[in-house]
């Protein structure tokens, strides 16, 4: 059998990681195997272990991701907020809360992960994410370095449990609005 190009071998990586992401936002990861996830991919369970390892060095891929995809979201919105340092912190912390309950990122990066890699893991690639974001989104609000320090994995718990609150009502709109109108609050109080 010919061996795949690395362009190959990338596509077969992304499908597997995609597939993967569903999977663990709908099934868990405990209720997902390998050989789930192989056969909703179109692969072997041999090319999973072959891209990843393990269910957990997946799992550990699809948290990767899903930070990223929130990151980048939160970029995007900071960055059309405008000059304003403060108007890209109230934007950013808004589009956080946005793109991780508009997807399947809530549960796979606030329910699932702390438990299925560890929470010392979890909150390393979380503070690679969106950590280091808040933290200079406060800093360049005024707020000295330990300051920031010591406030963004605060505000970063508010914004997670207020994302989870979200999920916990079915992420209708009047629960959206009210975790919105909340988070201006906690906003206005740093300020």
């Amino acid at each position: 059998m010919p061996r795949a190009t690395a362009a190959e071998a990338a596509a077969t990586a992304h499908r597997i990681r995609d597939v993967a992401i569903t999977a663990f936002a709908h099934h868990g990861f405990a209720g997902v195997s390998v050989e789930d996830i192989a056969q909703a991919a179109g692969v072997t369970r041999g090319a999973v272990y072959h891209h990843f390892s393990s269910k957990q060095g997946l799992f550990a891929a699809v948290v990767e991701e899903l930070h990223r995809c929130v990151a980048d979201a939160i970029v995007t919105v900071a960055d059309a907020a405008g000059e304003s340092p403060w108007d890209q912190l109230v934007a950013g912390s808004h589009a956080f809360i946005d793109a991780i309950t508009e997807g399947d990122a809530a549960r796979v990066l606030l329910l699932e992960a702390p438990a299925a890699i560890g929470w010392a893991q979890w909150r390393a690639l979380d503070d690679a994410a969106s950590g280091v974001q808040l933290r200079d989104a406060l800093a360049n609000c005024g707020l000295s370095g330990d300051e920031a320090a010591a406030l963004a994995p605060q505000l970063s718990g508010a914004m997670n449990e207020a994302a989870l609150w979200i999920i916990e009502r079915g992420g209708d709109s009047a629960s959206r609005r009210s975790a919105h109108a909340a988070l201006d609050r906690l906003l206005a109080s740093v300020r």
